[in-house]
């Protein structure tokens, strides 16, 4: 930038020059004038009022260029006393708390509250089980009808699922063993309770859509069946963090 504005300083002062009338040196005067006027020390101006003139303008880019080069050398960013951290360090920190939230959030590990749904799977009436000729497995819960009515509601965008108030993923282990569901090596009695925390029309219409539970809600309306089946929606659903362990081989953790 300095160098820049010398050049042009210099090309408008030789313009400058250029523009000024410097008059011819007059002729030498005769030795008989020349002795009888005396010397004048103002007789020949020009020259030295150029010279004056380049003096200045030189002084003057020198001092434009050692401000430039004061402006260039800015001094370092203060930090903080004994290390602590300036406004920007604390930036990058909430950067990364937000970068951990949305790591965490997915994975189940950010409890939610909010409106939802509850499914409710139970085995059929112990009346009805016990007066049946069918098949006994068709009148009980199994853990694929659990895994249907949760598959369902990660598929309508739930924010988290719970199963007897306890949030899940996908790599959680669901077990049924007699009347009762094995969660992370925890026995749970029925009814079943399997919550959404989510937009509720979507919810609702994933699990109508879904083929295995059009399935097992014709097998609730049959009376020779009567598993229980009941869905309701919820103004407010708290979904804790989940606090088991995940298994890599499962696939990717969804809460």
């Amino acid at each position: 930038m300095g160098i820049e504005m010398e050049e042009t300083l210099s090309r408008e002062l030789h313009e400058v020059a250029d523009r000024l009338a410097v008059p011819p040196m007059p002729a030498l005067p005769s030795h008989a004038s020349y002795a009888e006027r005396p010397a004048s020390p103002r007789a020949w101006q020009p020259p030295l009022l150029v010279a004056a003139a380049t003096i200045v303008v030189l002084a003057l880019v020198g001092l434009l260029a050692v401000q430039e080069g004061r402006h260039d050398l800015q001094p370092a960013p203060p930090t903080g006393p004994a290390g602590s951290p300036t406004p920007s360090s604390r930036a990058d920190d909430s950067d990364g708390q937000r970068h951990q939230r949305r790591i965490d959030d997915p994975a189940g590990m950010v409890p939610h509250t909010g409106p939802g749904v509850t499914v409710t799977l139970s085995d059929a009436p112990e009346e009805v089980i016990s007066s049946t000729t069918l098949d006994l497995n068709a009148l009980v819960v199994h853990q694929q009808d659990i895994r249907s009515v949760i598959n369902a509601m990660w598929k309508a965008g739930a924010i988290a699922v719970t199963v007897q108030g306890h949030r899940v993923v996908s790599t959680t282990e669901i077990k049924c063993e007699g009347d009762a569901v094995i969660l992370q090596g925890v026995p749970y009695p029925q009814p079943f309770r399997i919550s959404a925390v989510g937009d509720q029309a979507s919810l609702l219409a994933a699990i109508d859509s879904d083929p295995d539970l059009k399935v097992y809600r014709q097998q609730a309306a049959d009376p020779e069946i009567s598993v229980g089946w009941d869905v309701q929606l919820e103004p407010s659903i708290t979904a804790p963090a989940y606090d088991g362990q995940f298994d890599l081989n499962e696939g990717d953790p969804r809460g």
